[in-house]
């Protein structure tokens, strides 16, 4: 499984969740719809900062997690 896939699920639930597509969430989130497309696909180089400000929209942000805990 891809180290990135509890960010995927977070991103695409809230999404859904908030109802609005992923061209609504690259607006809302003043970021392109290519990173958005890149965020829910995957990709594994990500600038952090932008992460970050999708993750604003839902009251989240990055942050370290213990290995331990990765698979909860």
């Amino acid at each position: 499984m891809k180290e990135n896939s509890r960010l995927i699920r977070f991103v695409k639930q809230k999404r859904k969740l908030a109802g609005i597509t992923q061209v609504e969430l690259a607006e809302k989130a003043d970021v392109g719809l290519r990173f958005v497309r890149d965020l829910e696909q995957g990709k594994k180089t990500l600038r952090m900062d932008t992460v970050n400000k999708v993750l604003a929209l839902f009251g989240a942000e990055l942050a370290p997690v213990a290995k331990d805990q990765e698979n909860e």
